[in-house]
């Protein structure tokens, strides 16, 4: 019974709701029917107040932008992950953060913003160009959906053209069945659905190669501490709890977070 009674103002306040919802719902939806303009055969002099002269709708105009805004912002952490230098980023950060020896520290999220903003900081001008060639002029309604897409896309192809390896991008092609003429390894010539893969697996391959440089100090300390904790007897103490805070301190007194950072965007911008 005291279940029951406590349950009785929950579904009251559920149904409640429900309710004020299903009105508000409603409301929207039976707003155009209200607001119908009269039909055109009755007065063929009337124009809709929401039409231009050509008979086309500012307001589908907008609705359809909207909805491509709205698409393209939910795709955008996919969207940055393929045609950005964001993998890269997020690679070498994660590998110097294993290399210290942390697992936690700094958690993830702060991983991926520190990411995102020396992304920021490398494709600025790409981003500028992009806005200024495509996103402007279809917004101001000078050119179409295929050309604003093209045109916002050729910028991101010649940042991808230059970081891409050939040999990934012929591997790619060849194992896909894919001509890239007028010659092997051209990425000029190479589709959307060739060069986007290729950039990502070469970010990613560098990202390592970068990764690789960036663990050989951390390993050279826990070699150290291993050989000196052997000679000294201590076998059963565990070298990973000794280095780290030798690694800790060499990396502050580094500066390494702004050294590996700067060295990062360096990497792109010289």
């Amino acid at each position: 019974m005291r279940l029951e009674a406590q349950r009785s103002p929950i579904i009251a306040h559920l149904t409640m709701v429900f309710a004020v919802v299903s009105i508000t719902l409603a409301c929207f939806v039976a707003t155009p029917a209200f607001a119908q303009d009269p039909p055109t055969d009755q007065f063929p002099d009337v124009v809709p107040a929401d039409s231009d002269q050509n008979g086309s709708s500012p307001l589908s105009t907008r609705v359809v932008q909207t909805f491509v805004v709205i698409t393209v912002l939910s795709l955008a952490p996919g969207i940055a992950m393929m045609i950005t230098c964001l993998p890269f980023m997020v690679v070498v950060l994660s590998i110097l953060r294993q290399a210290i020896g942390l697992q936690q520290a700094p958690p993830n999220m702060m991983i991926i913003s520190l990411a995102m903003f020396l992304t920021l900081f490398v494709m600025e001008p790409v981003f500028k160009d992009a806005w200024t060639l495509g996103v402007m002029p279809y917004v101001d309604n000078v050119i179409t959906e295929e050309q604003a897409i093209d045109r916002t896309l050729q910028p991101f192809r010649v940042f991808m053209e230059g970081r891409v390896a050939s040999d990934v991008l012929s591997t790619l092609a060849d194992a896909g069945a894919i001509s890239i003429a007028p010659s092997d390894g051209n990425a000029t010539a190479a589709p959307y659905r060739l060069l986007i893969p290729a950039f990502m697996l070469s970010e990613i391959q560098h990202a390592f190669e970068v990764g690789f440089l960036v663990f050989l100090p951390f390993v050279l300390i826990d070699l150290i501490v291993a050989s000196i904790l052997m000679a000294m007897g201590m076998m059963m103490v565990p070298p990973a709890v000794i280095s780290l805070p030798f690694k800790l301190i060499f990396f502050v007194l580094s500066n390494g977070w702004a050294v590996v950072a700067a060295a990062l965007v360096r990497g792109y911008t010289s």
